[in-house]
């Protein structure tokens, strides 16, 4: 593993260091380069970019811009990009379109930031349970998709979006002109990320996320890895963190997800890739999600639906309107689970553990090497400094009635939520498979895939698992 680590060249600047890895890591490298241009030097950003955005610059846009195909934006570690944007209409909410790769390389030391000049006053509101501005949708997001074809390039290939290390902040702004209408009717609110490329890669490790105004990331297809993030207070209404659509393979694991407005994780091959989605979802921790969702099933924590499969193991549920979801027009037969860790403030939480519109032999044969009760409040999974019962009539957005308790805590904040070792999820996870792994040649940086761990939720005690 050593050996292949050392194989990663250091291009255009930028000093990486590399560790021995973990022995429960695994490392997928390509020894392709990334080409990428000269330093950026200029602080504003407009039209056509690539080359180098330099460690521990600040950087703005204002208006859309676009990394052409065959081309590489790359931010070295510590850079902060600010969109100027009010999210009014499409031309005052910038957009960064790849139809090329973009790669965000920050450092645990030195995060990346792509967010808004007035994020720290979010922040504060967001702290002070004030969402309104939170949800607003100040830009555009990241949309990566392959160029239109043109009679001088037909068939663009597109490329990888690879970020580490990088907080992705409220984007959402109205679609406008220069979206595809397939991904953006007019007028509708963009994601922080849009990625759609059957045959390349989407890698996300190691970031933030917070504050959209409708789904986070949503995927159209392509080889995923989704590895030891934090995802906080997504979706004003409606919307998922993570929402993956026919054509998408991958993993999604290790992650910390509170405070969705509608599901943590929504595996769906809705669509017409011919490629039947498949998601390994395991080893993630999902608290107080789904309560500004109002539709039935809808909202909280893990969703197989039209046709998908995957694995479901080892996630730790807390206080989520919905569990595990896995619906009749699933691919159920082949959505395998357990080990999963169900914890709920009230009677109507625990008789959803199990959607209750999951598939009758689902709702039949729940898992036997689950960790849950019938009694309210039982089983407290036992975090180092998070209440579980942080739960009052009002202080969380969105529509529901005020006769539906909802949970104080849709952000994380300076809250710790690993596990005690005292905490009944210590060992008893399941480690008897392996991550699907379908991300493929990523340029030099790869992806580091931590396989299922011994404890359940996206804290080891080993160590492994979720840094943050």
């Amino acid at each position: 593993m050593k050996n292949i680590l050392l194989k990663i060249f250091v291009l255009a600047g930028i000093a990486l260091t590399v560790n021995a890895c973990h022995q429960k890591e695994i490392v997928n490298v390509s020894l392709a380069l990334v080409q990428t241009a000269n330093g950026i030097t200029s602080d504003t950003l407009k039209g056509t970019v690539k080359g180098t955005m330099l460690a521990g610059k600040t950087y703005y846009f204002k208006s859309d811009i676009t990394v052409n195909d065959g081309d590489t934006l790359l931010m070295q570690n510590g850079v902060h990009l600010i969109a100027i944007g009010d999210g009014i209409t499409a031309a005052t909410s910038p957009e960064i379109f790849v139809h090329g790769t973009f790669i965000s390389l920050g450092t645990q030391d030195a995060p990346n930031f792509i967010t808004v000049a007035n994020a720290a006053t979010l922040h504060a509101q967001a702290a002070a349970q004030n969402y309104t501005n939170v949800f607003f949708g100040w830009w555009g997001g990241i949309t990566a998709t392959p160029a239109t074809p043109t009679p001088t390039n037909p068939s663009p290939k597109g490329g990888d979006l690879i970020l580490k290390w990088t907080h992705i902040e409220f984007g959402g702004g109205p679609a406008g002109a220069n979206d595809v209408a397939a991904i953006y009717p007019s007028g509708t609110a963009r994601f922080n990320i849009y990625f759609g490329n059957t045959t390349k890669n989407l890698i996300i490790e190691d970031s933030w996320f917070f504050g959209s105004k409708d789904d986070n990331i949503q995927v159209g297809s392509g080889h995923i890895s989704l590895m030891r993030n934090t995802f906080e207070l997504c979706g004003a209404v409606g919307g998922e963190f993570y929402n993956i659509k026919t054509g998408t393979l991958g993993d999604i694991a290790y992650n910390v997800f509170i405070g969705s407005a509608t599901n943590s994780t929504k595996i769906s091959d809705s669509g017409t890739s011919g490629i039947q989605c498949t998601a390994y979802v395991y080893n993630n921790t999902m608290i107080d999600g789904g309560y500004r969702q109002t539709k039935s099933g809808r909202g909280g924590s893990i969703d197989f639906e039209k046709g998908a499969r995957g694995k479901a193991y080892n996630n730790l549920i807390v206080n989520c309107r919905f569990g595990l979801r896995i619906t009749p027009d699933a691919d159920f037969a082949n959505v395998a689970y357990g080990n999963n860790y169900f914890y709920g403030y009230s009677a109507a939480i625990v008789g959803q553990f199990y959607s209750a519109d999951s598939a009758p032999s689902v709702l039949a044969a729940p898992a036997a090497t689950d960790i849950r009760s019938t009694t309210a409040q039982a089983n407290n999974p036992l975090f180092y400094s998070f209440d579980v019962n942080q739960f009052n009539f009002t202080a969380n957005p969105g529509p529901l009635s005020a006769n539906v308790q909802t949970p104080n805590s849709v952000i994380l904040g300076t809250q710790n939520i690993k596990l005690l070792g005292t905490s009944p999820g210590i060992g008893k996870g399941t480690t008897n498979f392996s991550p699907l792994g379908s991300v493929t040649a990523t340029g030099t940086f790869g992806a580091n895939i931590t396989p299922p761990g011994h404890d359940i939720g996206a804290y080891q005690t080993d160590g492994t698992g979720n840094l943050h």
